[in-house]
């Protein structure tokens, strides 16, 4: 009987302890009918909603103690008769909302955003990741679009609605900016900046300002880094066969001799890879010096090595052994039959 009366009596109102994942959350004090009340206290980095069968009657958006009893507040006496009758809670509603800055929410694109590299002309499938700040600017209006009456409202369900409006922008400026698959990190606050631009009106809509936008990194997803792979790998191989001055064509001739000798009979092949071989490494073409070795000067008393000087062969060969051109079988095999010619 005490307690039922203590609930009658009750005099403050107040949203103690509030979870931090909370945005809305009406009060009930555990369930207990509101009655009699006669104080309200809104806390630092709170607000506070009165709604009066189904109508928002006024917002607290100040921190302080409010005493409820006076008529200095134009839409109390609405609610202070229905309190003061001892009629059921269900017709005088209090929401408590979360004023203060909800600070490094995180974000990430749902799913790939897709544009074409300008300069390798291949789709590029990349993810971006970072946080975002904000505050709630307009409860009532949000409270009336959004909350509708709900009990509770995380906050995680904001950044959902958020986060499905923000990527749309940020699409169509990398779509638009022609930046290359290199050039992304290089320009993530150039991206950010624009995003946060474009942005700032979504929260502005839902009532709501956003404080900061960051992005902290970007991923390309499994296809988009299997070309670059791919791209990064050839374009090592290309290098390294400049410096060694052997072009395409020999080198689609030395992978070719590999497959034979990988897919025919070893005597056979063995043979083939011999011939095979042997025009190689005379081919002109294969005995010019290469770029990095023109560059360098001879002494003046030692003629140029001629294209048939087995040193120069050896040389030629031992490197491409070194590029991976040829195999452990091949080098050793070439090898011998130059040394047999001293």
């Amino acid at each position: 009987m005490s307690d039922i009366l203590k609930n009658q009596l009750r005099s403050v109102i107040e949203w103690t302890d509030p979870d931090p994942d909370l945005l809305f959350e009406q009060f009930t004090d555990r369930g207990d009918e509101i009655k009699n009340a006669s104080k309200l206290i809104v806390g630092p980095g709170q607000g506070c909603i009165f709604v009066y069968e189904g109508k928002v009657e006024g917002v607290f958006d100040q921190e302080g103690l409010y005493d409820l009893k006076t008529d200095n507040i134009p839409f109390w006496t609405n609610i202070k008769n229905a309190l003061y009758k001892f009629e059921s809670f269900h017709k005088v509603g209090i929401w408590f909302f979360r004023k203060a800055d909800l600070l490094n929410k995180r974000w990430g694109t749902p799913s790939p955003i897709t544009y074409s590299d300008p300069k390798f002309k291949f789709p590029v499938g990349l993810g971006v990741f970072g946080n975002f700040s904000f505050r709630i600017t307009k409860p009532d209006e949000f409270f009336r679009k959004v909350v509708a009456g709900a009990e509770i409202y995380p906050v995680r369900e904001i950044q959902k609605i958020l986060l499905s409006r923000i990527t749309q922008p940020m699409s169509d400026y990398l779509a638009n900016a022609q930046f290359g698959y290199t050039e992304i990190d290089k320009h993530r606050n150039e991206i950010a900046a624009f995003s946060a631009q474009a942005s700032a009106p979504i929260f502005a809509d839902l009532g709501f300002q956003l404080l900061d936008f960051r992005i902290e990194g970007t991923s390309f997803d499994e296809d988009t880094k299997a070309r670059i792979g791919r791209i990064a790998d050839m374009s090592a191989e290309a290098q390294a066969l400049k410096e060694l001055g052997v072009d395409y064509v020999q080198h689609q001739q030395l992978q070719a001799m590999r497959d034979l000798a990988k897919n025919e009979g070893q005597a056979h092949a063995g043979m083939q890879m011999g011939m095979m071989f042997g025009q190689f490494m005379n081919n002109p073409m294969m005995n010019a010096q290469p770029a990095f070795q023109q560059q360098q000067q001879q002494p003046a008393a030692q003629p140029a090595a001629s294209a048939d000087d087995p040193f120069a062969k050896l040389e030629k060969l031992k490197k491409m052994f070194e590029m991976g051109l040829i195999t452990d079988q091949e080098y050793s095999s070439r090898k011998q039959e130059i040394l047999n010619t001293l």
